[in-house]
C-alpha cells in the first residue's frame, strides 16, 4: 500500500453520487455524534470563564481553572483502556465502541448538572469537580467515537465523516458559545440586573438536555463490525496488548518513515494554532467591537468552516486525501498573510470579513483532509489508542509555540508575526510531499 492516493486508480464517481454519500446512515450519525462532541468544550473553557468572571471569580482563578482542559491532551493516556477494555454489562449489551460512548455521555450529562446546580459565588469547589466530570467524560468521548468513526465505513468515505463530524462539532459549539448565552439571558428574571445563579443553572440545564441528542444516537445505532481479539493470559499480557501493541504495531507498519510521518502530524496545523492565540488580542487593538467580532468570527467565521469542511471532504473523495492535504496546508500558511496586510488597515470590517471567510474556508478543508489523513494511519485494531496518540500530538508543538506569540507581538508587531507565522507553514509543504511519496505494508485488517 502507498500513501499516496495515486497507488491504485478509483473507478471514477459521479458527482450526484460522491455527494449522496452525506446522506448514507453513518454519515447522518456523525454529524449527530459530532454534535455530542461538540458541545462540551466551551462548557468547561470559555463559556465557563464567562460565568465564573460574571458571578465575580477573579481573573488568576479563572485562569489556573482552564487547566481543566488539559484532559483533551492526555486522553491518549487512558486510551488503550477504552480501545481493548469492556466494560461490565454495558459491552454486552451495546459492543465495545457504543458502550463507551454511552458511558461518556452519562459522564457530561452528570458533569453539567452537577455544575448548574451550584453556585461558583456560594462555592467554587463542586463547580469545578463538575468541571472535571464533564472534561474527562468528553476526552473519553472523543476516544471512543474517533474510533466509532473510523470502524464505520471503508477509507474512502473517512473524508466524508469527517466533514459530517466537523459539522456537527461546529454547530455544537454555536449552541454552547451564543446559544447558552442566550438561554442565560432570557431566564434572568426581567428588571433584575446583574448575576444570577438562576439563568446560568437554566442554561447549563438545556444544556445537559441537549446531549441526550448523542445518548439516543448511540442507543439507535448499529454497533461496528466486531472484531474478535485473543483471550489474553494474563495481565501481563493483557497490558502488552492494551499499552504496548497498538504502537509496536505503527512502528513495524511504518518503520524509519513513521518519523517523517510523526513530524507532518506535530506541524500540520502549526501556522493556524500559533497565529490563532493572537487572533483576539488583535481584534481588540484594531478597534473592533464585541458585536463585530462575535457576529464576524463566531458565526459567519463558522459557517465558512463548514463550507470548508464539505468541500475538503469533496475534494477527497473526487482528487485524493494527499492532494487536499496539501491544497490545505497552502491556502491556511497563505490566509495569514491576509492577516498582515489587514494589520495595515485598522479597523476595516468588510476586510475583516473576507480575510475571516478565507482563513476558515482553509482551515475547515485542511482539517477535514487532515482528519482522513489521520484515519488512513490506524490499523483499526488499535483504532482508539492511535487515533487519540495522532490527535494529542498534532497540539503539542504549536501550543508550545503559541505561548511565545504574545511575546513576539510585543516585540515586532504584527504584520511581522502573521508573516513568520505564514513562514512556519513551508516546512509542512516539504512534509506533505514527502508523505505523498511513501510505501508502506498494508496493515493485517485492511
Amino acid at each position: 500500500m502507498t500513501l499516496n492516493d495515486s497507488s491504485a486508480t478509483p473507478k471514477p464517481v459521479g458527482w450526484l453520487a460522491t455527494l449522496k454519500v452525506y446522506l448514507e446512515p453513518a454519515s447522518l450519525r456523525m454529524l449527530l455524534l459530532g454534535f455530542s462532541a461538540g458541545l462540551p468544550l466551551l462548557l468547561v473553557l470559555g463559556t465557563l470563564s464567562f460565568w465564573l468572571r460574571e458571578a465575580g471569580i477573579d481573573r488568576t482563578t479563572i485562569g489556573y481553572l482552564s487547566w481543566v482542559g488539559l484532559a483533551y491532551a492526555f486522553k491518549w493516556v487512558w486510551a488503550p483502556l477504552v480501545d481493548r477494555l469492556p466494560i461490565p454489562l454495558l459491552t454486552r449489551w451495546l459492543g465495545r465502541r457504543r458502550s463507551w460512548l454511552l458511558l461518556s455521555q452519562l459522564a457530561i450529562l452528570t458533569g453539567l448538572v452537577a455544575m448548574s446546580f451550584n453556585d461558583p459565588q456560594v462555592a467554587l469547589a463542586p463547580v469545578v469537580w463538575g468541571a472535571l466530570a464533564v472534561a474527562f467524560g468528553s476526552a473519553t468521548q472523543d476516544i471512543a467515537l474517533d474510533a466509532f468513526r473510523i470502524e464505520s465505513a471503508d477509507v474512502k468515505r473517512q473524508a466524508a465523516l469527517a466533514a459530517s463530524y466537523q459539522t456537527g462539532y461546529r454547530l455544537a459549539m454555536i449552541w454552547a458559545g451564543a446559544g447558552v448565552l442566550w438561554v442565560a439571558a432570557r431566564a434572568q428574571p426581567e428588571g433584575v440586573l446583574g448575576y444570577q445563579h438562576g439563568a446560568w443553572q437554566t442554561a447549563y440545564l438545556v444544556m445537559a438536555a441537549s446531549m441526550l441528542l448523542g445518548v439516543l444516537t448511540v442507543l439507535l445505532s448499529d454497533e461496528p463490525l466486531r472484531r474478535v481479539l485473543p483471550p489474553s493470559k494474563n495481565l501481563a499480557e493483557w497490558l502488552h496488548g492494551a499499552l504496548v501493541a497498538p504502537f509496536a504495531d505503527f512502528l513495524s507498519r511504518f518503520g524509519w518513515q513513521a518519523a517523517l510521518i510523526l513530524a507532518l502530524i506535530a506541524t500540520y496545523r502549526i501556522s493556524d494554532v500559533v497565529m490563532g492565540i493572537m487572533a483576539n488580542p488583535f481584534y481588540v487593538d484594531m478597534g473592533y467591537s464585541k458585536d463585530e467580532v462575535a457576529a464576524v468570527t463566531k458565526v459567519f467565521g463558522v459557517i465558512m468552516t463548514l463550507v470548508g469542511a464539505f468541500v475538503g471532504g469533496v475534494l477527497s473523495m473526487r482528487l485524493g486525501v494527499m492532494q487536499v492535504l496539501m491544497l490545505g496546508a497552502v491556502l491556511s500558511a497563505a490566509s495569514n498573510l491576509l492577516f498582515a496586510y489587514l494589520s495595515t488597515l485598522g479597523h476595516d470590517l468588510s476586510w475583516l470579513i473576507a480575510v475571516i471567510s478565507a482563513d476558515n474556508l482553509a482551515g475547515g478543508m485542511a482539517s477535514a483532509a487532515f482528519i482522513a489523513y489521520l484515519s488512513s494511519l490506524t490499523n483499526v485494531a488499535y483504532s482508539a489508542t492511535q487515533y487519540a496518540l495522532f490527535s494529542s500530538m498534532m497540539l503539542l508543538l504549536p501550543k508550545f509555540l503559541a505561548g511565545y506569540s504574545g511575546r513576539y507581538v510585543d516585540s515586532f508587531g504584527y504584520p511581522s508575526f502573521f508573516v513568520a507565522t505564514a513562514l512556519l507553514g513551508v516546512p509542512v509543504l516539504l512534509l506533505v510531499w514527502l508523505a505523498s511519496r511513501l510505501k508502506v505494508a498494508s496493515s493485517p485488517d485492511e
